[in-house]
């Protein structure tokens, strides 16, 4: 797996795959003028192509997910205070959530998308301050993780949960499953 995603990893045990992390060491700068859909792609393709490097013989999964609202690309928050900026940009407002995955195997490199749409109620500013000293909004596109506390700030999503999560599991089991590899309860 090209990811230091502890939530990544806890979704591929979840379903049975055994792996090595193996993160990728890549820039993640949005090019300019590029759109979401193709960020997430090109950040998955990346990934998986640096840690292939490596192991060629190997089946390598990659992905990457990002928070969209209107249009633009909402990485990771830059620190807490930029955290609070971010959930108040959420705060009653429908945003997306895109994660790419990419597959390589035997010389093959198969890409799947998830598209989420997610709906966050309004919020006030002491539940952004409570949540946000948690430290869960740190490392999380968005500044928020759905399976932890803020799971409560979202009115309603249509999508995969597991997408938002940052590794959407049906598009992931169908990928693997081409590697030759059963996915799933054994």
């Amino acid at each position: 797996m090209a990811s230091a995603s502890p939530r990544r990893a806890e979704l591929l045990a979840q379903i049975g795959v055994s792996f090595q992390v193996v993160p990728a060491n890549i820039d993640e700068t949005p090019a300019n003028g590029e759109q979401p859909n193709a960020y997430v792609k090109r950040m998955a393709m990346e990934k998986v192509a640096a840690v292939a490097k490596l192991y060629a013989d190997r089946v390598v999964l990659a992905a990457d997910t990002s928070v969209i609202v209107d249009g633009e690309i909402w990485g990771k928050p830059l620190n807490r205070q930029h955290a609070k900026v971010m959930l108040n940009g959420l705060s009653g407002r429908q945003h997306q959530v895109v994660t790419a995955i990419a597959v390589h195997y035997d010389g093959n490199v198969e890409l799947a998308v998830s598209e989420t749409e997610v709906l966050f109620a309004v919020l006030t500013d002491q539940q952004i301050d409570r949540y946000v000293a948690t430290g869960e909004a740190d490392d999380k596109a968005g500044a928020y993780g759905i399976q932890g506390a803020a799971g409560c700030f979202v009115e309603r999503l249509n999508g995969s949960y597991f997408g938002v999560m940052g590794l959407p599991l049906y598009e992931t089991a169908v990928l693997l499953g081409k590697t030759g590899m059963t996915v799933g309860p054994r």
